[in-house]
C-alpha cells in the first residue's frame, strides 16, 4: 500500500469513527492530513462524514487550490472551514494532521463561554497545553482563521466558541485522539462540577506537567 493510499484510509477511519461516537452529526467537521510538503488530503464539502471513502478525499495545495488530477471527482470541492485549516499549516510546521468535530459535552462549554486552561486534569495539559477559547467567527469565512490565529502556538487543541473544537497532531492518530481526550474531559469535568466541586492542581503540579509537555516537544 502506497503512502497515499494508507492516508485516504486513514482520513476516511477517523471520519467513521468521529461520527460512530457521536463527535459529528449530517455534514458536520472536518479533517485534512499533509500528503506532502507541498499538498494535503482533506474532506469533502456537503458529505456526511460516515460516508467519506478514500476515494472521495480532495486534493488542495497549500495555498487552497484543488489539484485536480489527483481529486477523483471533478465535482468535489474542499471542506468550507479550509481556509481554517491552511492558517494552521501554515503557521504549524509541526502539524501533520487537523481535525474539526462539533463534540457536544466540550462545544456546550464553548457555546457557555467557557475554556480549559484551569489546571484541572493532566491529560488536558500534557496532550494540548490546555484548552482556550476562540472568539466566535461565522464558520466556513476567512474569520475563523483569523480569531485562531493568535492561539496557535502554544494549543493542541481549541475550543470555537459557539460553533465546535479543532485538534491537531504531528499523525492523524494523535489528531483524533486528542479530540477524543477533549469529548472525555469535558464529560469528567462536567461531571466534577455536577458533584459540586472541582479541584485544581496545583501550580507546582501544572508546572511539572508543563514542562514534561515541552521536553516532549523538542525531544
Amino acid at each position: 500500500m502506497t503512502v497515499e493510499a494508507a492516508l485516504r484510509r486513514g482520513v476516511a477511519l477517523v471520519c467513521a469513527r468521529l461520527y460512530e461516537r457521536g463527535l459529528i452529526a449530517g455534514q458536520d467537521g472536518n479533517v485534512s492530513v499533509r500528503l506532502d510538503e507541498h499538498r494535503l488530503l482533506v474532506t469533502p464539502a456537503g458529505l456526511s462524514k460516515v460516508d467519506v471513502t478514500p476515494e472521495a478525499l480532495v486534493v488542495v495545495s497549500l495555498d487552497g487550490a484543488v489539484d485536480a488530477r489527483a481529486t477523483a471527482d471533478p465535482e468535489a470541492r474542499p471542506t468550507t472551514e479550509l481556509g481554517m485549516h491552511l492558517r494552521i499549516y501554515a503557521r504549524r510546521p509541526d502539524v501533520r494532521a487537523v481535525v474539526h468535530a462539533h463534540p457536544p459535552v466540550a462545544t456546550g462549554f464553548a457555546v457557555a463561554g467557557e475554556d480549559f486552561l484551569a489546571g484541572v486534569l493532566p491529560e488536558i495539559i500534557f496532550q494540548m497545553g490546555g484548552v482556550p477559547l476562540v472568539p466566535y467567527a461565522t464558520p466556513g469565512t476567512p474569520a475563523v482563521a483569523e480569531a485562531l490565529d493568535r492561539f496557535l502556538e502554544r494549543h493542541d487543541a481549541w475550543l470555537l466558541a459557539s460553533h465546535g473544537a479543532t485538534t491537531v497532531g504531528p499523525s492523524l492518530t494523535v489528531a483524533h485522539q486528542r479530540m477524543e481526550s477533549l469529548e472525555h474531559a469535558a464529560r469528567i469535568i462536567f461531571t466534577a462540577r455536577r458533584l459540586g466541586r472541582v479541584n485544581e492542581l496545583s501550580a507546582a503540579q501544572v508546572s511539572e506537567l508543563s514542562a514534561a509537555r515541552e521536553g516532549r516537544s523538542s525531544a
